[in-house]
């Protein structure tokens, strides 16, 4: 197991999110913590896109399942018509899915990824919200912090949309503001940084 096998990554995005999703992915190297994704779009997409998104990676890139163990080196992510959460099986973390009602109008919603995030990886997780129209995320991020999660979001320039994150850091969710070209680099050291705060 690598040295950062502790920490799970969590990331948000919508409109203009497919790109930087494939920045940010593009840019991980195999011992990355598992990352789970909700990006807002068709249920009919999610899959072709993790399948593009796997060949592109050197980490792998699935559309999440139910139930499944979070490797490191790989992605999930949330399928168009279901809410993805993280869960625990014994001392492991693992995928859920769920079908409860639309939250902020969305399913999957950032905000119910993120507070399971909050709930069961605590200071373990690592938050990220990119580019996208609204404020989903915002809320649930918060509640990351709060329980000793580190977020990141991406910064205006480089955001096609600066709603969410703008959200995010408008209710003092967010530790760093970066542009999405240098989020991988700065979210890898932060791993192998462990919960050290910085000096």
């Amino acid at each position: 197991m690598s040295h950062h096998s502790g920490k799970l990554i969590f990331l948000g995005a919508s409109t203009g999110g497919t790109e930087a999703i494939k920045e940010f992915l593009r840019a991980l190297p195999t011992d990355a913590p598992g990352v789970l994704i909700v990006q807002h779009m068709p249920e009919t997409f999610t899959r072709s896109f993790a399948t593009r998104l796997d060949a592109l990676c050197q980490i792998a890139v699935e559309e999440a399942s139910h139930s499944t163990p979070i490797l490191p080196g790989h992605a999930y992510i949330a399928p168009g018509h279901s809410h993805l959460l993280v869960d625990k099986a014994g001392t492991t973390y693992v995928t859920a899915l769920s079908k409860n009602p639309p939250f902020n109008r969305h399913r999957p919603s950032v905000d119910i990824l993120f507070q399971s995030a909050a709930q069961v990886a605590g200071k373990n997780a690592i938050g990220i919200i990119l580019t996208g129209m609204g404020k989903d995320g915002a809320a649930g991020m918060l509640e990351m912090k709060k329980a000793g999660a580190y977020n990141f979001a991406q910064d205006e320039h480089s955001s096609i949309v600066f709603g969410m994150p703008k959200e995010a850091i408008a209710l003092g969710a967010v530790d760093e503001i970066l542009p999405i070209q240098k989020m991988a680099q700065r979210v890898m050291l932060q791993c192998s940084n462990g919960a050290q705060p910085w000096p």
